[in-house]
């Protein structure tokens, strides 16, 4: 298996890594249109973040969108990681370890200086695989306000 960053040749295949997400996560619902639009900017635009993804020979197996904004409070820029997901046949291999070392790699390299992400409150899993890795809980607890 091989990490790179995406390409807008790999907007379909991540479309269905979303899918799979979405699918069980509680907030959002997949929708083709809305995500390639979404994953187009993100790649078209390097400085807002990168996409990487993990390659088997035929196809995607996983993707990591990890963002970037600026902290007033740590006075630097830092990563938003978003959308960590393992295609179901690659579960338990240590695909998902091998992506998410490779995103805090890549945002030690961009000079960020923390990483923020956000997972359902009900998957104990998701949050057992991210405390294995360094992240820990934060006091803080997400407000959403959507706009039209």
């Amino acid at each position: 298996m091989e990490i790179s960053v995406a390409t807008p040749d790999d907007i379909p295949q991540l479309c269905e890594l979303l899918e799979l997400l979405f699918s069980q996560e509680t907030e959002f619902q997949p929708d083709r249109a809305v995500q390639s639009a979404g994953l187009r900017q993100i790649i078209e635009q390097p400085e807002h973040g990168q996409i990487l993804v993990l390659r088997d020979a035929l196809s995607l197996v996983g993707m990591v969108n990890l963002l970037f904004t600026v902290s007033t409070a740590l006075g630097g820029r830092v990563g938003i990681l978003e959308d960590m997901v393992v295609h179901s046949s690659q579960r338990g291999s240590g695909a998902g370890s091998l992506l998410l070392k490779a995103a805090i790699n890549a945002a030690q390299s961009a000079g960020c200086l923390r990483i923020t992400l956000l997972t359902d409150r009900t998957n104990e899993a998701a949050q057992r695989f991210y405390q294995r890795h360094g992240f820990t809980l934060s006091d803080m607890i997400p407000l959403r306000l959507l706009l039209p």
